[in-house]
């Protein structure tokens, strides 16, 4: 059976069951990919191995990772990458598997070297693991083990696990962990809601972005290291677990939950919309906590002003589209080797080389790329009134995310990296050009000891590929919905070895059929046979009830 999300939708999906063509769940094979890892195992310096060592990540990857083949090779260089990354961060516990998000111990983590911050991060790129076990241990280990962890920073744990659950379902566990998440969000309710307001508050170090604008401007200080405020991130983050528990309560038969939660979201995006948009900005911004009926929202775009549409948050109305005209202005958060924190254009824009290592001012955060990109996708695919931006714009910033990936090693040769904060004009890893000479010309313990952000766990990559780019988009119900974000000009890409609701799923564009010899257009396969296809790169819905 075929449906559809609306009549206007121009889908026309063949449906051949029985199909006898071969199976395309051999049609990549990992050895063609193996080379990636080969050279990662080459050029590292295993510094801190875990539960998966470099001697085993080849073998791990092979049984747990969707393969990929797409035209542009940095990307598909970076998503390979990115899995090989990822595995050194899968540690083995008293509590089971967790995701640590540095290497090396911290002193500002919490349980087994955790810390909560990139964990939403974490599940949204974990869930495509073939192994379900590792993302189910790490929630649970935030739900019944973490102690007072799993607030420590801002963390949107019910959308994550929503995530994970929307590719592989599980309802006698969401049943289990529902009054979890609910006791989780009534505890933040404690935390950061003040009398009377309906708003959160946050600090924003507590939301991971130590010394922004914005707290400089509330702080009146330009050494402010943290200062509290409603800020467009806790708000969203709040809105999108209410969301979250609602849909996981009407899944799970609680309608009583459901209403209240439901009624919470609708209550934050009422109060998002009216209090922390700046008309004169044309943007989301963050808001004085002391704040009455006439306090206006600060006057410094931030690029965590595009938050609330990692949530789809905001109406589909063209006054609000009109934030992401700042996205690829070079007055506002374009830069050569990746998006700025904050808008060139204010004076309190600053790359700085000196003070803390970690400043959330004007230097490029792959955490914050990620939320970005992430909000970029939905608004594309969700929203009718899309401003200034396209699909080329998703590509083009995901392309120069990739391309971020690199350093320069001893010997004069660039590699692939991932680490902590990024100069957006020279593609210098900040903190740790830093941290290497920080206490007599060396590392400091107290900092986290040597190369602390190499292979840097606080952000994602692997997700945007397969969800946004590729577009494959999981859903709680039996529907498999694709819709790529890919440039006009490619005429072929491959998904393969998907994990989901426990099929496995082939997902392929040949234009003209020459590439696969699987017939031509965008096509589906699941456990090995086409179920749908149609002529061009459109959104595709197949039904598997």
């Amino acid at each position: 059976m075929i449906t559809s999300l609306k009549t206007t939708l121009f889908i026309l999906v063949l449906l051949q069951i029985g199909c006898t063509r071969n199976k395309p769940t051999d049609l990549l094979d990992f050895n063609s990919f193996k080379r990636y890892f080969e050279h990662f195992n080459e050029k590292d310096n295993e510094l801190y191995p875990q539960h998966i060592p470099n001697d085993a990540a080849i073998a791990f990857l092979k049984e747990n990772i969707p393969l990929i083949e797409v035209p542009d090779k940095d990307i598909e260089e970076t998503y390979y990458f990115r899995w090989w990354t990822y595995r050194k961060h899968i540690k083995h516990t008293d509590d089971g598997f967790v995701i640590t998000e540095f290497l090396p111990k911290v002193p500002w983590s919490k349980k087994h070297n955790t810390i909560n911050c990139p964990a939403a991060h974490h599940i949204y790129e974990g869930r495509w693991l073939k192994n379900t076990q590792y993302i189910s241990d790490y929630i649970n280990f935030w739900l019944n083990h973490s102690e007072d962890g799993i607030r420590q920073y801002s963390f949107w744990i019910a959308d994550a696990l929503l995530a994970f659950h929307s590719v592989h379902q599980n309802k006698p566990v969401l049943r289990r962990q529902l009054p979890q998440l609910v006791d989780n969000y009534r505890a933040w309710e404690r935390l950061r809601k003040d009398t009377t307001r309906e708003l959160f508050w946050q600090y924003d170090n507590y939301d991971g972005m130590e010394i922004t604008v914005s707290g400089r401007l509330l702080s009146e200080s330009e050494k402010t290291f943290s200062h509290s405020a409603i800020r467009p991130t806790i708000n969203s983050y709040m809105y999108g677990d209410a969301k979250a528990i609602a849909a996981i309560a009407s899944w799970t038969g609680h309608p009583g939950i459901q209403s209240k939660f439901k009624q919470k979201a609708h209550v934050i995006k009422k109060e998002v919309q009216e209090r922390l948009w700046n008309e004169g900005l044309d943007f989301f911004t963050v808001l004085p906590r002391d704040y009455n009926q006439t306090t206006q929202p600060v006057d410094v775009r931030e690029l965590i002003g595009y938050l609330p549409w990692y949530f789809n948050l905001p109406d589909d109305t063209a006054t609000y589209a009109k934030a992401w005209n700042k996205l690829t202005d070079t007055t506002g958060f374009y830069a050569p080797y990746g998006l700025t924190v904050c808008e060139q254009s204010h004076p309190y824009f600053s790359i700085n080389y000196t003070g803390h290592e970690c400043q959330w001012n004007g230097p490029s955060w792959p955490f914050a790329t990620t939320q970005t990109l992430k909000s970029l996708s939905n608004f594309l695919n969700n929203y009718t009134n899309k401003g200034n931006v396209s699909k080329k714009d998703y590509y083009n910033l995901l392309l120069q995310y990739a391309k971020s990936h690199s350093i320069t090693n001893e010997q004069g040769e660039k590699q692939k990296w991932i680490d902590e904060n990024l100069n957006p004009f020279t593609g210098d890893w900040i903190s740790r050009t830093r941290l290497k000479t920080w206490e007599n010309g060396t590392w400091s313990a107290e900092k986290g000891g040597v190369e602390r952000g190499k292979d840097y766990n606080h952000s994602g990559f692997c997700d945007l590929v397969i969800s946004d780019l590729l577009g494959l988009k999981p859903r709680k119900d039996q529907t498999i919905e694709i819709h790529p974000l890919i440039p006009d000009d490619w005429e072929w890409f491959c998904l393969d070895k998907v994990a989901y609701h426990g099929h496995t799923l082939t997902i392929i564009w040949d234009k003209t059929g020459e590439k696969y010899k699987r017939g031509n257009g965008l096509m589906l396969f699941v456990d090995g046979k086409l179920k749908a296809n149609v002529d061009q790169v459109s959104r595709l819905i197949f039904s598997m009830e």
